[in-house]
């Protein structure tokens, strides 16, 4: 059984018993989090699709409050001597699904 649930504005395949990485979520680590915009579940092979959510909760446990991979942002403009070079890294949240329904 899988869900799709949107997760501060980003749609997101979830299984129970699977971790995921979301966007950052407040909440410290071994806290309960509760995601309740659930768009579309399947059991099974049948499919219940929510116009525009369903009435199903999702329950999940925070693992850790990671950051991203660094992203280069390098900025240029030829002859003039402009060079620019900044850094980002994003800030996730890791959750297991504890379960879906």
């Amino acid at each position: 059984m899988y869900a799709i649930v949107n997760i501060a504005g980003k749609q997101t395949k979830v299984e129970a018993e699977k971790f995921v990485y979301t966007h950052k979520l407040a909440g410290n680590v071994g806290d309960s989090v509760e995601l309740g915009n659930v768009l579309l579940t399947d059991n099974n092979g049948s499919l219940t699709i929510g116009a525009p959510f369903l009435d199903v909760k999702v329950t999940g446990t925070i693992l850790a409050q990671v950051k991203g991979d660094k992203v280069l942002v390098f900025k240029k403009k030829r002859r003039k001597g402009y060079k620019k070079l900044n850094g980002h890294r994003q800030d996730y949240t890791k959750v297991m699904i504890n379960s879906i329904g």
